[in-house]
């Protein structure tokens, strides 16, 4: 077993397939109903320092987390899965290529407002959108990760897993932050691909991407994470035609 989480197997994968292309028709049909975009309610200054503060407390929390895990599995002399866990991610250099691109585009669609405003929508957006990707690929292997750390591996796992969850929900949370940033019909649009990419890849065990029809998959919908996060600032280069 490759990586460092199970795979999908036999009705497990089934499920997880017919319940993401749930979550990618509900997300089309939403795409089909909206007619015109929706500006978020930009947070004040106070909830502003509030959110920062959430982000890097986080940070700081999943980084002790990570070095704990590490230590746990080799005190377990688990040497083979320490050595996995932390391994170069197959896949770094997709993510690290599409943010760059990412932040150009957007700085670039965003450039008639200024520079000021043009770079912070560039940051949250190429910041935000890896997380677009995780939030739903970790509630996904949340289960999945191994081995189970002795003694009470549930607890583990939540202790593991919510201030990822946390950094990457405050990070999504940034968006709020730039004034161009914008739901669209175009965002529905590209989380339901997203999630299409997820349904086809969990009926083929949604394995780590240690070969290339998973690294595959892994890829394809990381790419769809960044366009998704393109999609907030398409603004008045996207017109919806609104009724």
């Amino acid at each position: 077993m490759a990586g460092t989480w199970a795979p999908y197997t036999g009705t497990d994968s089934i499920l997880l397939a017919v319940l993401l292309l749930a979550i990618a028709a509900a997300f089309a049909y939403l795409g089909v109903r909206l007619r015109s975009s929706i500006a978020p309610a930009r947070p004040g200054r106070e909830i502003s320092i509030f959110m920062v503060l959430i982000w890097g407390v986080s940070l700081v929390a999943f980084f002790i987390d990570s070095i704990t895990y590490g230590f746990v599995l080799l005190q377990a002399n688990l040497v083979a899965v320490y050595q996995s866990y932390t391994a170069p991610n197959p896949v770094s250099p997709v993510t690290e290529t599409c943010a760059a691109a990412t932040f150009v585009i957007i700085l670039l669609l965003t450039r008639r407002h200024g520079f000021k405003v043009a770079l912070l929508s560039a940051f949250v957006g190429a910041a935000s959108a890896p997380m677009i990707f995780e939030l739903p690929f970790d509630l996904i292997v949340l289960n999945r990760i191994y081995p189970p750390i002795p003694p009470a591996p549930i607890i583990f796992r939540l202790l593991f897993f919510l201030p990822l969850f946390l950094v990457e929900l405050s990070t999504m949370s940034f968006l709020t932050f730039s004034p161009l940033t914008r739901l669209s019909r175009y965002t529905l649009f590209s989380l339901a691909g997203f999630f299409i990419v997820f349904a086809v890849w969990a009926v083929f065990g949604f394995s780590y991407p240690s070969d290339p029809l998973d690294t595959a998959f892994n890829d394809i919908s990381k790419v769809l994470s960044f366009v998704t996060a393109i999609t907030f600032f398409l603004g008045e280069w996207a017109p919806l035609g609104s009724k």
